[in-house]
């Protein structure tokens, strides 16, 4: 990517109603260059997508928590079931497959802490592949709505 290819997608990020015509105007460039561009970023699979924003207390999903799983017994097929599972609950809106302790964190959104509880003992303590699990209330999420790419200098001053 160059710096056109990061502007543009700088700039879909922080808004992706952004028209072309507008996009290109703040990019300097033609319609039609700025057009090509987003199209080949897109065949890239750079951008992946354009997403609404969501306030999850307006859906009455008020209260979010990551739950950590741990899976036994360990092995690909017994963790493709446990995510084919977990990814059709309503409450679950992310599921991470991770490495150390747990195998899958999932990100789930419900009405109040009973929903949340309810959801722990009702559905996931009844299935045999999950051993335990760790739950982690989020009292807020702060999230940087623009990613850019790293820098070998950035990734170096850590």
């Amino acid at each position: 990517m160059d710096e056109l290819d990061s502007e543009i997608v700088r700039i879909l990020q922080a808004n992706a109603r952004t028209s072309n015509r507008e996009l290109a105007r703040m990019l300097g460039v033609a319609p039609s260059t700025c057009l090509e561009r987003v199209r080949a970023l897109t065949r890239r699979g750079v951008i992946r997508g354009y997403h609404a924003d969501i306030d999850l207390k307006a859906l009455d999903r008020g209260v979010q928590a990551l739950v950590a799983l741990q899976i036994r017994p360990l092995s690909r097929k017994v963790i493709d079931a446990a995510i084919a599972y977990v990814s059709t609950l309503p409450e679950v809106i992310g599921v991470f497959t991770v490495a150390g302790g747990d195998d899958i964190v999932l990100h789930v959104a419900v009405r109040d802490l009973d929903d949340l509880h309810a959801m722990l003992l009702d559905r996931l303590s009844k299935r045999p592949e999950i051993a335990g699990f760790r739950t982690s209330v989020i009292f807020e999420h702060v999230r940087n709505p623009v990613l850019e790419p790293l820098s070998i200098s950035d990734a170096s001053r850590k």
